[in-house]
């Protein structure tokens, strides 16, 4: 008990019921503990281990660069394999104009830098979000999120941020000329993991290119292959101004990066210089852990197993006390209805060997973010137990 009395002591803590569960160490589709025994993980560090745990390329890629070197210089001033490396590969992945990718610490980060970019490119000021949108909980992340809860004991934020509703296109006259940009989740995550409806996002952008607003897309949760495209826009037929990424593109390190057009992104150098600065962001470890998922999701055929994966969870998890499944590939919220019993099911499944979480503005929702490379066998044996404990309670 001395580890998990020295966590409650020594570390802060974001909640009043953190579980405190100690872990000993991480492999593949199981976290084991130190109480000997081993738990199948659905959550995947909440969408961020998107090979598993401690995956042998990405372990490998880290040992290789720490042997070479770590930190040599601020972000933007030498140049070093693996950052390049990877910004290249995004570029070769992703569609034009997405050419030039930005490497910070996090998604939040991220976040932020892309306000800024918009901000400076457009020289405009007001920004157009979303209701129960969430990106992160830095002061310009938050300012962007749209639940008030987690907001009011924050204020005051930035100014000048109007909210729209998710899918509705009524709020569209809202993105007027004075909007520097439009930012959303193409899948929202913290809502239940709700999905646009198949022209929504055209129209969207449409009326972004209508105005002279840039379109800013969130894919910090279903990035680096989660919903079967290497990013989710691409199943919508749209291409944002500036992309957003983090959680699952570094293999189980803390990453982030923002990505657009040379011309977009070449105004974050002058005018001021410094536009954005970061003294972390692009580590050569933390871009040699990202480099190595990005080519193993690119090359393995992961991808093409999410459809076959999510058709198997959607036939297993059914149940009358499972309402309705939200979401998209491996990026799935099993709604059932009651925020106390959900929260009751995920610590019930704990104590049979099997990690689920909950949604963070809905906790009705039961969040199902496996890694890619969970197999046939090992959903068939989470969603079992998560049957089991719906019968029993």
């Amino acid at each position: 008990m001395g580890l998990q009395k020295d966590f409650f002591t020594y570390q802060a803590q974001t909640t009043k019921f953190a579980a405190g569960f100690e872990v000993e160490k991480a492999e593949g589709s199981y976290i084991f503990g130190t109480d000997g025994k081993q738990y199948l993980d659905f959550v995947a560090g909440v969408s961020a281990n998107t090979l598993g745990h401690s995956h042998p390329k990405v372990v490998n890629a880290i040992k290789e660069q720490a042997e070479k070197y770590l930190h040599v210089m601020v972000y933007g001033e030498y140049a070093q394999e693996k950052p390049v490396a990877l910004c290249k590969l995004l570029a070769e992945a992703t569609p034009d104009p997405l050419e030039v990718t930005y490497l910070v610490n996090s998604g939040a980060e991220a976040i932020d830098g892309s306000l800024k970019l918009a901000k400076r490119y457009t020289g405009r000021e007001e920004i157009v979000s979303f209701k129960n949108s969430y990106h992160g909980n830095t002061h310009g992340a938050l300012s962007v999120s749209g639940n008030e809860t987690h907001k009011r004991e924050f204020r005051p934020l930035l100014p000048l941020v109007n909210f729209i509703e998710f899918n509705n296109e009524n709020d569209f006259n809202k993105i007027t000329e004075k909007t520097a940009c439009v930012i959303l989740e193409t899948i929202q995550g913290a809502a239940g993991f709700l999905v646009p409806e198949q022209d929504y996002l055209k129209k969207l952008k449409k009326r972004c290119e209508e105005v002279g607003a840039l379109l800013i897309l969130d894919e910090i949760q279903p990035g680096f292959g989660r919903t079967g495209k290497l990013f989710s826009f691409e199943h919508f037929g749209i291409v944002p101004d500036i992309l957003v990424m983090g959680k699952g593109m570094g293999g189980g390190v803390p990453v982030g990066a923002f990505m657009s057009s040379s011309e977009i992104m070449g105004t974050l150098a002058h005018s001021p210089k410094l536009g954005h600065i970061t003294t972390f962001g692009g580590n050569p470890l933390i871009a040699a852990s990202s480099y190595a998922t990005l080519k193993e999701v690119l090359e393995s055929g992961l991808m093409n197993q999410v459809e076959e994966k999510e058709k198997l969870f959607r036939e297993l998890l059914v149940h009358p006390k499972i309402k309705n499944i939200n979401g998209k590939g491996l990026m799935l919220a099993v709604n059932l209805e009651n925020p106390e019993y959900t929260l009751e099911v995920a610590k019930k499944c704990m104590e049979k060997g099997l990690i689920v979480f909950w949604q963070l503005y809905r906790n009705e929702y039961l969040r199902i973010s496996p890694p890619l490379t969970i197999s046939l066998d090992e959903i068939k044996k989470g969603c079992q137990i998560i049957l089991d404990v719906l019968n029993e309670n």
